[in-house]
């Protein structure tokens, strides 16, 4: 067993108040790694705290969770702190990374580039997910995959790697999968809550966005482009963007797919996917960003145009080497 899984069982056996975390703006891998956790900490009979500075997205509301999602922690203090999907200490949010200054905190995450900013840093870059790290938690110590645990680190699964298409998907993350369902998860109703959660305003957005659509690098780059305009007039939000990306991703030829968000004037969001060998990692890392090979993302503190020019030369760059 890892040793920094050892190290992880070993504070959870002698602890006994936790504080449940994940990086802001939370996805799927984040909710149902979170989720999961506090699953696993009640079978434990632990106390414990479940929190994100976010709060829970719209889209993810339906998640069943062990304990509500706090926005706010009030008194609590925690013995440890676990810290989930964080690439970074400053990812996490202002309120936690004070907390790490004085409180036992665990890094558990599975990003290329991972900071180490834990006490103890469980970190697995061939994982797909997070949740598969906590599903494998629960097996050391002999919590069954059933209820919510399993469904958590099935939302966890399927979100970071696009059902199972990506190519982080290993056999060993089937066979958890597998596992789960054969505890009695239901696919057919999973599959409902996670495909029928558009608004009118989001289906508005995503066509409005598409129609402009752009090829690029000689159409091995789809483009896509949100505006703070776009949210004014269609009433979408940002969240509405979730997946927005993986639209111009399947179109023939494109090896890389970049969608960006104009959150405030000078400041974009992008989101990158690629097919294959083509390391989209190293493009987020050149503007301070990061995530894995084929999925990574950041922010770009600049006008929408100048973000859009700036990517379009970096992408040149990549895949001209």
């Amino acid at each position: 067993m890892d040793r920094n899984l050892n190290d992880l069982i070993r504070i959870l056996n002698d602890k006994d108040e936790f504080l449940v975390t994940a990086h802001e703006n939370p996805d799927g891998d984040a909710v149902g790694s979170m989720a999961a956790m506090g699953g696993i900490l009640d079978a434990m009979g632990k106390r414990y705290v479940v929190f994100n500075g976010s709060g829970m997205p719209e889209r993810l509301a339906w998640m069943k969770m062990p304990s509500p999602l706090q926005d706010d922690l009030g008194t609590f203090q925690p013995q440890c702190m676990l810290v989930l999907d964080c690439g970074a200490r400053d990812r996490a949010g202002k309120i936690v990374e004070a907390l790490m200054e004085h409180v036992v905190t665990v890094n558990i995450d599975h990003h290329l580039g991972n900071s180490m900013f834990g006490h103890v840093n469980w970190v697995e870059p061939t994982m797909s997910s997070v949740g598969e790290m906590i599903g494998t938690l629960a097996l050391a110590l002999d919590v069954p995959l059933s209820g919510g645990i399993g469904q958590g680190i099935f939302l966890a699964m399927v979100s970071d790697t696009g059902s199972f298409s990506y190519g982080n998907t290993r056999p060993e993350t089937l066979d958890m999968a597998s596992a789960i369902l054969r505890l009695g998860l239901d696919l057919n109703w999973f599959t409902g809550q996670m495909e029928r959660q558009s608004s009118l305003a989001k289906i508005r957005l995503q066509g409005e966005v598409l129609r402009r659509a752009e090829l690029l690098c000689g159409g091995r780059v789809a483009m896509i482009a949100v505006s703070l305009n776009d949210f004014a007039t269609t009433g979408a939000r940002a969240e509405d963007c979730e997946g927005l990306v993986n639209q111009v991703r399947s179109i023939r030829g494109v090896d890389v797919a970049v969608s960006l968000r104009e959150d405030e004037p000078r400041k974009v969001k992008f989101s990158l996917r690629s097919w294959g060998e083509v390391d989209v990692r190293r493009v987020a890392e050149a503007f301070g960003g990061g995530g894995h090979r084929n999925a990574s993302g950041g922010a770009i503190q600049a006008p929408l145009a100048q973000a859009r020019d700036a990517m379009v030369r970096t992408l040149d760059k990549t895949l001209a080497n």
